[in-house]
């Protein structure tokens, strides 16, 4: 009970904290705390622009691979939606004949305890292998070893491999090695500077760019806005199809040369957890459904739901990343019965993350979600073809010029 009780205010401190960022908390709490928080973001600032030095001055030194390294990040924490990119460019990479691997640093994995990894360095000369979540054929982790996004993408990907470690170096010198792999997709690496010789496609959430313009941990942004000129292409996702002039125009004066692709995430159906069982998108209309989610940007998965017609009787939130405990799951079950919910959906991310084991008393179901591009490229085909293989050169070279289309600094 103490746990649960501790669990739940640091939760809602969390909330505090992410409502005060975002410009949701009126007050005199909120306004110190902004201000304490502002103190850490010059700190953080001048960190982050320290470091971008010393990999320009040559100071620092980045790895080259020796083969294709598609980055796919972003200058905000959260929210993009970057792991259908990912996806899509994976699959699209692998249906091309690559041999690709997804590198990921697996936030808010379950990391090996410390004493095997002292262990491993005392009997071992070299350092611990990655985590490897699929080596192309299975999936041999689970959610909480894997991470969530990495075990989602090992589901949905058979034949590509999956890698989780912090040092995403070794972590495609690895997948090189070991599985062959000639192109590698590097998740959530923007600002992963480690890493030569790599396409740098950078996602900006339309609905909320960047925020209050403040980096951590005043604002979202992990870097200054500048600094979107080490991208290649520009994804502009979540887009309702209208342009945004003004946001095309920010991101042109810092990267004048960059081309911009704007695309939106369509729900596609909807996937019982656990089963091979779907129902389309009109099963929805004018039933009473249950919801809850734990990601950075609940607001869009509800309002999907509002816009299939679904009329939401209960609506549970949760951080992003948040592991439910078995009595968080019963007490969003019971609600949502109690509130007369026909059924209940949540996000695909948060459904790896519910134990299977746990009885729910109403069909539980995720809305599956895919990338559609809606500017900038006829489909996501002929946007993977444009940045990947450049027209007229055999795949070969074509592989070589990507890698060095564009220089790591801009």
């Amino acid at each position: 009970m103490l746990n649960r009780w501790i669990r739940h205010k640091a939760n809602e401190f969390s909330q505090f904290g992410i409502d005060v960022i975002l410009g949701k908390r009126e007050g005199v709490g909120a306004v110190v705390f902004g201000v304490f928080l502002q103190a850490w973001s010059y700190l953080f600032n001048g960190i982050t622009q320290l470091r971008l030095w010393l990999y320009r001055k040559r100071i620092l030194h980045d790895t080259p691979l020796g083969c294709l390294v598609v980055v796919v990040g972003n200058l905000t924490v959260g929210g993009t939606g970057k792991t259908p990119v990912v996806e899509k460019f994976a699959r699209a990479l692998h249906d091309r004949g690559r041999k690709v691997a997804i590198l990921s640093r697996g936030y808010k994995s379950k990391a090996p305890p410390f004493w095997k990894k002292w262990w491993y360095r005392f009997t071992h000369k070299d350092e611990a292998p990655p985590r490897v979540v699929s080596d192309g054929v299975t999936v041999l982790l689970d959610s909480e070893v894997a991470g969530d996004e990495p075990f989602m993408l090992a589901k949905n990907l058979p034949g590509v491999v999956v890698l989780v470690d912090k040092n995403r170096v070794k972590a495609g010198a690895y997948a090189i090695k070991h599985f062959g792999c000639d192109t590698l997709v590097l998740d959530d690496g923007f600002q992963y500077l480690p890493l030569k010789g790599r396409l740098n496609l950078l996602l900006i959430d339309k609905t909320n760019p960047f925020g209050n313009g403040f980096v951590l941990p005043r604002g979202i942004l992990r870097e200054p806005v500048k600094h979107l000129k080490r991208a290649s292409y520009v994804f502009l996702t979540k887009s309702n199809g209208r342009r945004d002039e003004e946001l095309e125009a920010v991101i042109k004066r810092f990267n004048p040369g960059v081309e911009i692709i704007e695309c939106a995430h369509k729900p596609q159906y909807l996937q019982r957890v656990g089963t091979s069982e779907r129902r389309p998108l009109e099963d929805m209309k004018g039933k009473h459904i249950g919801a809850f989610s734990g990601i950075a940007t609940p607001e869009s998965f509800e309002r999907f739901l509002h816009e299939g017609g679904a009329q939401l009787v209960h609506v549970g939130r949760f951080l992003d990343h948040y592991r439910f405990t078995r009595e968080d799951l019963v007490e969003e079950y019971t609600a949502a019965k109690r509130a007369g919910a026909e059924f209940i959906v949540t996000t695909e991310k948060d459904a790896v993350r519910i134990p299977s084991d746990i009885d729910c008393p109403l069909p539980l179901y995720y809305l599956r979600l895919e990338i559609e591009i809606l500017r900038g490229a006829d489909d996501f085909q002929d946007a993977v073809e444009k940045i990947c293989f450049p027209r007229g050169l055999p795949a070969n070279e074509a592989m070589a010029a990507g890698s060095a289309s564009r220089p790591l600094w801009g």
